[in-house]
Formats: structure tokens, C-alpha cells, sequence
């Protein structure tokens, strides 16, 4: 399930649409597999996916650059509400006095599509896939959660520290594409430790409170039972959702470096539970998400 031939289509429309909104030389283009020959970590652009209600984030881009996913072809549109269904080019702008004034780009997956809308799991992983083409070698993936956790609190931020996948499939069945990463990739850091760390140092200078914990990543699109709450706190997870595994086993295999964040948008306790319709979760990971916007606004220059 590794479609290479469509990630370098849909790679090759995009990179077309940015160079010709703003030239030639807008993207610091590295190479499809992230080694050596790639472009320099410091002009590379960082990778960011935003999830269920967050995309506003894209918003404060400068230099903005908006290619809706409908006009990359072959590339899955999501039928989710709060996916926005666009990359989005385009620059964080640095602080006065930086070495790195002008700031960082980034290119921004503005919403995905999921394994319950009946995408497969290349489809799943494409949009990682193609942030690699461009040359993004770190990668920001978040998404709104369920906290499993009793300790966590709904409209909190947990940062990954590890991840279970629990959806039946991989991103890496079938033949293996060389040219993106090896045979067998190494999962016993699937989250980049630095960047755990450089994201729990710029939360707590800006006193943010941010949870640590294990994410597992299901299926859906229904949500979890009771019993499902309690075998996967069991397990060790501290939030559920319905997608990030695969793309951070995409982007693992293709030697990116991840952080996952995710917002917390209601509390799972298998013994009182409640539903959580989607127009709560929304509601949620909007107030959320203004302080994760804050956080990865105030690390991504740093990167």
C-alpha cells in the first residue's frame, strides 16, 4: 500500500501551484527519501497535519498559498466535517532580533481523510507523503481526542509520548517503495524525544498546562463502548481517536521526525459514560485549539 507514483503526481501538481503563486524558488525543495542529499534542516519546511476543528491554524500563515485537495490529482478529499480539505504554504513569521527573522515556512495539511470514510491506508498517508516530497523532514500531527486518562481534563493538550495501532491495518503492506525508507522501519521512538521536549519547554514558559500520554489510534467511525474505554486504559492508553497512527508510521518509515499533539475534547470514563456528538467535539477543539495554535506557533520558528 505504498503509491508512489500518485504521491509524486500529486507532489509535482502542488509544488506547480505554489511556485507559481509566489516564483521558482518559493520551496526549499529536499529529497523524496530524507537522507544526506535532502535540503539543508534548516530550510526545510515543517510539516504540520491539523485535525477534527483545528484549521484555523493555517490562518496565520503570511505569504499564504491555499491548493484544495480536489485539485491535486488523485489526491482523497475528506467528507468530514471540520477538515478543510487544502495545503496551505506558507510562513510563521519570526521574532525581531532572531537569527531567523523572516521566520519559518511550513506546509499544512488543512484537514485528512480516515480508514472509516473508506479511504485505504496509502490514501490515509498520502498527505504525509507528500509534505516529504516537498522536503519537510519534521512533522506536527494533531488531532481532537478522547482522554482515557482520568487525570486529563476535556479542552487539555497531551502530547504524544507513544502511540498503539489499533485500526487492523499498516501504511506498509505490500511492496516496499526503496526510494521512501527500508523493508522493516524501527518504531521504538515513533514521537521525536527533542522535539517532546522542546514542546513541554514552550508550554511551560508560556504556563500551558501539557499532558503527557499514549495515544491509540481505532478504526471508527463509532465511537468506543464502555468495555473498548476500559481494555484500552488497560493497555496503557491515555487518549483514543481515529486517525495519526498510520501517518506517523508513514512519515517514521520515511525518516521524518514527528511530534503529536493532540486536543482533548471530552472524557472518557467507562463507568459514567456519555455521548459525544460531533458538533461538542467541534465546539471543544475550537477552544483548544487557540492554545495549541499558540504553542506550535512559538516552537515552530525554533525547529
Amino acid at each position: 500500500m505504498q503509491n508512489f507514483q500518485d504521491v509524486q503526481r500529486a507532489a509535482t501538481a502542488l509544488r506547480e501551484a505554489i511556485e507559481a503563486a509566489q516564483g521558482p524558488s518559493a520551496l526549499p525543495l529536499g529529497a523524496c527519501r530524507l537522507d544526506a542529499n535532502a535540503s539543508a534542516d534548516a530550510d526545510a519546511p515543517i510539516g504540520i497535519v491539523l485535525g477534527t476543528g483545528l484549521s484555523y491554524l493555517a490562518d496565520k500563515l503570511q505569504d499564504r498559498v491555499v491548493v484544495p485537495y480536489a485539485d491535486l490529482p488523485g489526491f482523497p478529499v475528506s467528507s468530514v466535517e471540520g477538515h478543510a480539505g487544502a495545503f496551505v504554504w506558507g510562513r510563521f513569521p519570526g521574532a525581531c532580533g532572531e537569527d531567523d527573522c523572516i521566520g519559518r515556512y511550513a506546509i499544512i495539511q488543512q484537514g485528512r481523510c480516515h480508514l472509516y470514510e473508506g479511504r485505504s491506508p496509502a490514501e490515509v498517508c498520502m498527505g504525509v507523503r507528500v509534505m516529504a516530497a516537498l522536503g519537510a523532514k519534521k512533522l506536527i500531527i494533531t488531532n481532537a481526542a478522547g482522554g482515557l486518562n482520568p487525570q486529563f481534563d476535556a479542552g487539555g493538550i497531551m502530547c504524544m509520548t507513544d502511540v498503539i495501532n489499533h485500526t487492523g491495518h499498516s501504511p506498509l503492506t505490500g511492496f516496499n517503495c526503496e526510494e521512501w525508507g527500508p523493508r522493516f522501519p524501527d518504531m521504538c521512538a515513533p514521537l521525536d524525544p527533542e522535539l517532546r521536549a522542546l514542546a513541554l519547554e514552550t508550554a511551560s514558559k508560556m504556563n500551558l498546562r501539557l499532558e503527557r500520554g499514549v495515544y491509540i489510534g481505532v478504526h471508527g467511525p463509532e465511537m468506543e463502548t464502555p468495555a473498548e474505554t476500559r481494555m484500552y486504559r488497560q493497555w496503557g492508553a491515555d487518549a483514543v481517536g481515529m486517525s495519526t497512527v498510520l501517518e506517523i508510521i508513514a512519515a517514521r518509515h520515511m525518516g521524518m521526525r514527528v511530534l503529536g499533539l493532540s486536543c482533548l475534547t471530552n472524557k472518557n470514563l467507562p463507568d459514567c459514560m456519555t455521548p459525544a456528538p460531533l458538533e461538542e467535539i467541534l465546539a471543544v477543539a475550537a477552544v483548544a485549539g487557540k492554545n495549541l495554535g499558540r504553542l506550535i506557533r512559538a516552537m515552530v520558528t525554533k525547529l
